[in-house]
């Protein structure tokens, strides 16, 4: 507990998302262009991953899906085993430009 009082960091919501990008980005957009921009991204990326597809942004990461297995798990609760079905999940794996970035 005591190390994550000391190290916590600050998160970041969408509206603080967009500020900065708009900030970043200078007088050339306005918050509104920018948030159109990242409703977007999103919405493809979704779409892609939505139909088992990749989408890789070289340096920064590549965002696929994954199959998780059926499994059996405890009800934590009863103890009780169920079966838990197959899955597919969204995975990001980060490139080594933004790898390097955050060690830096």
């Amino acid at each position: 507990m005591f190390f994550n009082i000391i190290f916590r960091r600050k998160k970041m919501n969408r509206t603080e998302l967009i500020d900065a990008m708009a900030k970043k980005m200078g007088n050339s957009v306005t918050k509104k262009e920018v948030e159109s921009a990242l409703k977007s991204f999103v919405d493809v990326v979704t779409e892609e991953l939505s139909n088992k597809g990749k989408i890789q942004l070289v340096g920064f990461g590549t965002f696929e899906t994954s199959v998780r297995p059926a499994r059996e798990g405890r009800n934590p609760r009863t103890g009780e085993t169920m079966k838990i079905a197959e899955s597919v999940v969204p995975k990001f794996k980060p490139g080594k430009a933004l790898k390097d970035a955050v060690n830096n």
